[in-house]
């Protein structure tokens, strides 16, 4: 048995950040595209995008610069502040894994043990 959970950053009910945008983000980074990361998370580039300039919007500071697309192509790489932001949500996301490590092990105790009564 595993203990699960779903993280992300609200703002007056509105998720600004979350595991979704992450992943995006982690892989525009990587590839230095938003299409290629697009086709990796199973989406359109109009969805990707869409969702980009939603979070954009709701942070009010932009996460990525993108190059249109030429001689020498195009592409997108995060600011320095999207990459801040990825790095400290990894950070964070990694510390509650952390935390809940021995909850987990409690929970399994606990239905290894009501398990085995009679």
């Amino acid at each position: 048995m595993e203990l699960r959970y779903k993280l992300w950053l609200a703002d007056k009910g509105e998720q600004v950040f979350g595991d979704g945008i992450y992943r995006l983000l982690k892989l525009i980074d990587e590839l230095g595209s938003i299409n290629q990361a697009a086709q990796v998370e199973k989406m359109s580039y109009r969805q990707a995008w869409g969702m980009i300039k939603t979070i954009e919007n709701r942070l009010n500071f932009k996460l990525l610069e993108r190059r249109i697309g030429g001689e020498s192509g195009g592409g997108a790489t995060l600011t320095p502040k999207g990459k801040r932001l990825v790095q400290e949500y990894e950070e964070i996301t990694d510390q509650v894994e952390q935390l809940l490590k021995p909850i987990s092990s409690r929970l399994n105790d606990l239905f290894f043990e009501l398990s085995s009564e009679e």
